[in-house]
């Protein structure tokens, strides 16, 4: 397999701002120590205030990377979930099947790790609401709506004509 060369955007948001730039060029220094990866060109962005916040900056930087195969490929956009990610060359891309099958397994195990997470969180959020009602019931009272709600009229039964005799 022939090497990969792609332009990525790594973002960070944070306070302080000299951290934001610090943690991203300690993410640089990783990356270029990663086994199959090569890091090609750098630049990092300054840190900027992010609009109606306070004191929240963001930064970004422009990396080109070299990496060995697919599977290095992939597992740096999970180890790291980039921005943006775009492949400068090859052009054109081969995979063999039992590779295209180990990165979709990848894929599926992470889903699956995610949705293991997501799952635990929503569990432990619910006991703790539950214990909460029962510590605090007074906190969930329901709120009496102040808004008048519009009562169905009664159906009222059809007269019905009686037959007269004649």
């Amino acid at each position: 397999m022939e090497k990969i060369e792609a332009r990525v955007i790594l973002e960070i948001l944070g306070r302080p701002k000299e951290h934001i730039l610090k943690a991203l060029g300690d993410l640089v220094v990783k990356l270029s120590s990663e086994k199959g990866i090569r890091v090609l060109e750098q630049t990092i962005h300054e840190a900027v205030e992010v609009k109606d916040s306070k004191d929240l900056f963001t930064s970004f930087a422009e990396i080109l990377l070299e990496f060995e195969g697919f599977s290095t490929y992939f597992g740096f956009m999970f180890a790291y979930m980039p921005a943006n990610i775009e492949i400068i060359s090859p052009e054109k891309v081969t995979l063999k099947s039992e590779e295209f099958n180990t990165l979709g397994n990848r894929l599926i195990q992470r889903l699956h790790d995610y949705d293991a997470i997501v799952k635990k969180a929503i569990y432990e959020r619910n006991t703790l609401m539950e214990r909460l009602k029962q510590a605090a019931p007074h906190l969930f009272k329901k709120e009496v709506s102040t808004v008048p709600v519009a009562k169905e009229e009664p159906k009222r039964k059809k007269k019905s004509k009686k037959k007269s005799k004649a």
